[in-house]
């Protein structure tokens, strides 16, 4: 295989009788997990959209001058950014400006709030799901899918 050769092959299951739940629920899972995590976005980002200068003090402390431009952005980018994750429209630059949000919270619980890993945990965990639909975009259960283009 070369380095341009891509495998897209599967291993095979162990037990090959559970390939019959697998396979079929590789496409659900995949949505819920979007779905979920842009719905959680929206939730998350509610708050910050109803006061939209509401964290300018705070992302100012993160040194993000002018904090009446970040702030209305960080809540932009979890409210709407949230609904685009979740319906699966533009799921690419929505992932992607989202886990830079993340990327951000990483820093603050862990360094500038000196919660360490403990605090930041869940900071990364958001970070990685982001990335992965960052890089692999939505699956065939997405706006982007039903419009055959993806960003």
């Amino acid at each position: 295989m070369t380095d341009a050769t891509v495998s897209t092959s599967r291993p095979r299951a162990i037990l090959p009788a559970l390939e019959k739940i697998y396979l079929p629920l590789d496409t659900f899972a995949e949505t819920l997990l979007r779905v979920l995590c842009g719905v959680l976005l929206v939730t998350h980002g509610y708050g910050k959209i109803v006061n939209p200068f509401g964290a300018v003090g705070m992302v100012e402390s993160l040194g993000f001058y002018p904090g009446v431009f970040w702030s209305p952005l960080l809540a932009a980018t979890e409210f709407f950014g949230g609904i685009l994750i979740a319906i699966g429209l533009f799921t690419r630059p929505a992932s992607f400006a989202a886990m830079i949000v993340l990327l951000v919270t990483v820093y603050f619980h862990g360094v500038v709030q000196g919660e360490g890993l403990g605090g930041a945990e869940k900071s990364i965990l958001w970070a990685a799901i982001l990335f992965f639909f960052a890089i692999r975009g939505a699956n065939s259960q997405s706006v982007d899918a039903k419009l055959g283009k993806q960003f």
